[in-house]
């Protein structure tokens, strides 16, 4: 996949938003964290795979990776913040359990937080798409809903979400 398309298309409606709320200078890097985090959890609650209490099925794969690319739209931005220009396809596994692995990006989440390194949202990234890889999604999945969620996202802004 070619990651740098994304990565580019999330830069150009990064600046799109920052410039309709007059964000340009604003550090906006806790926000994102906060709401990468938020994103992680309904991605969780999607996919219920924690819920050992309930018998409810999942919701539809396509629900499920709707919320999955909300979280590469903030790892994404993320990155472009602390000035990553190209990203390079990580290596992920094939086999994980979900809630393992929601834990291990969860943990991600917080090293990132704590020390802002271009190394550290790197492993986030990676261990997200780890975490994609388990729940089922392959590249071009990623990369189509990507594309239609950022449709969805300029058109929020120019509806005035």
């Amino acid at each position: 996949m070619d990651w740098n398309q994304l990565l580019n298309m999330q830069n150009e409606l990064d600046r799109h938003i920052e410039s309709e709320h007059g964000l340009q200078d604003a550090d906006l890097v806790d926000k994102k964290i906060l709401a990468l985090l938020v994103e992680l959890g309904e991605l969780a609650n999607e996919t219920r795979c924690f819920k050992f209490w309930s018998k409810k099925a999942p919701s539809e794969q396509e629900v499920i990776l709707e919320e999955y690319v909300d979280g590469i739209h903030f790892i994404l931005s993320l990155g472009i913040d602390i000035g990553i220009r190209s990203i390079d396809e990580p290596e992920v596994l094939e086999e994980g359990d979900p809630t393992e692995e929601f834990l291990k990006v969860y943990s991600e989440v917080n090293r990132f937080s704590e020390e802002r390194s271009i190394e550290n949202l790197l492993a986030l990234f990676q261990q997200f798409l780890q975490l994609g890889r388990v729940l089922g999604f392959e590249s071009e999945d990623i990369f189509k809903s990507y594309l239609k969620k950022n449709e969805v996202n300029y058109q929020r802004q120019q509806e005035g979400y």
